[in-house]
């Protein structure tokens, strides 16, 4: 046996599990902090906050006697509240205690205090998403209503012609661009030539230049679990031709791959002033659209770049609030979209993915650097809450059914009624599971 060659997959797939570990210890760790810290300001004392299960490794008491723990196996976590023995059952153990210590006891809490803290772990995770992207909309900054030329890239077949930076664009082979869109609807009408012609506003003065056409087969950023990824394509590779046929634009590739049909395809590549051919294989996948709904396409898994940066301003801090919660509400709109599209049969079950395709992602993710990795990482957290509230007995979301039920009735369920639902929705989690990880060793 080759041990040596085995060295880089060993270390590939450490990274993958050490990448994934973090990944999920963060998201644990904020969830269970949201119910932890939201139970202590509602008067219930926790005995417990964990991060993993099994044997201890780290452990220690606080002055309000709650241990803080890392468990060998960090794949959860978990806080328990006092009087909270049983999670199956309404009744724990308070008996014997007054009234003032029963109140601080998870069961002897009043309705509000035991759903807010609850509802709590999914709204942290949510929180730590919104609070993510609006971070990286600080620092990234967000383009610019008009189209403004920023950095211009050097690649072997661009030309930069006349176009320079601050440019504002007024106009592509004679369409008006008022605005972005207008932009890149104009771009869309045009074909792809080594040169157009573009009306900019320079020092306060219209002049017309020439430029290279603003998108070539150019790669910004290669997903996760792809034929491009699988072959090691890169953020910032050109495609110079598709089974030896030139292409010009980004648009090019796309249609030739689309119209493949999974057909392999011999790929030219020019990364840093050297050329080689990768062969890969498409892959059908479903996208979301505008409109609420998905198509399924033939994808490589590349997103294309232009050839210069849009100018981009600074968004004040309310404002990247505002725009980090639109993005972590669309990402949740989206995979609730997915899910009742999969349950209808409208796209593959296979879109579903476990364990498994979570690690890979999480690896991928950290090998294209930190801030990609923190984006995942608020990605995740919204799914994380979002499953969280599914109305699941076992899951934060089927404990808020049961508090709703015992504010509608006056009384909380049963100790066998809840028995039971626990051992149903135990079941259905694990089928979940079990189905996800299918997914992730079966489908392609």
């Amino acid at each position: 046996m080759d041990i040596i060659g085995l060295i880089p997959s060993f270390g590939g797939l450490a990274f993958t599990i050490a990448a994934f570990v973090v990944a999920l210890s963060i998201i644990v760790a904020v969830h269970e902090y949201g119910h932890y810290i939201v139970g202590r300001w509602s008067g219930i004392d926790a005995e417990v906050f964990s991060i993993g299960f099994g044997p201890i490794l780290f452990a220690r008491t606080d002055r309000r006697g709650t241990r803080w723990q890392f468990a060998a196996f960090p794949v959860g976590g978990f806080v328990k509240f006092r009087g909270d023995s049983d999670a199956a059952s309404v009744r724990s153990d308070t008996e014997g205690m007054d009234a003032a210590e029963r109140r601080r006891t998870m069961s002897g809490a009043p309705l509000w205090a035991r759903s807010a803290t609850v509802a709590a772990g999914p709204v942290f995770n949510f929180i730590l998403s919104i609070f993510v992207f609006a971070g990286f909309f600080l620092v990234s900054g967000v383009a610019v209503d008009r189209p403004v030329v920023g950095e211009l890239r050097e690649l072997p077949t661009v030309e930069a012609g006349d176009l320079r930076q601050g440019d504002v664009i007024l106009a592509v082979e004679g369409q008006p661009t008022p605005d972005t869109a207008a932009f890149m609807q104009a771009i869309d009408a045009i074909a792809p030539e080594p040169e157009i012609d573009y009306l900019v506003e320079r020092d306060g003065v219209e002049r017309t230049v020439t430029g290279p056409y603003p998108f070539p087969p150019l790669a910004e950023t290669v997903q996760p679990q792809s034929a491009a990824r699988d072959v090691d394509m890169r953020a910032g590779d050109l495609v110079l031709s598709i089974d030896g046929e030139p292409i010009a634009a980004f648009r090019e590739l796309r249609e030739i791959v689309m119209a493949s049909e999974g057909r392999p395809l011999l790929l030219e590549i020019w990364r840093e002033g050297e050329t080689f051919e990768v062969a890969l294989v498409p892959r059908r996948q479903d996208l979301p659209t505008a409109e609420g709904g998905f198509e399924t396409r033939w994808l490589i898994g590349l997103t294309g770049g232009m050839v210069f940066e849009t100018e981009t301003r600074r968004p004040g801090v309310g404002e990247a609030i505002l725009m980090g919660a639109d993005r972590t509400l669309f990402i949740a709109q989206t995979s609730l979209s997915g899910l009742w599209h999969m349950i209808t049969g409208a796209i593959s079950s296979c879109n579903l993915r476990g364990p498994i395709g979570i690690a890979e992602t999480s690896g991928a993710m950290a090998a294209d650097g930190l801030s990609s990795f923190i984006w995942f990482i608020a990605v995740l957290s919204t799914a994380v809450g979002l499953i969280n509230l599914f109305p699941i007995p076992i899951l934060d979301g089927g404990h808020l059914v049961f508090h709703a039920w015992e504010a509608v009735t006056g009384r909380p369920p049963s100790d066998r009624a809840l028995q039971i639902l626990m051992a149903v929705g135990l079941a259905m989690v694990l089928t979940l599971m079990i189905f996800a990880l299918g997914n992730d060793l079966f489908c392609p």
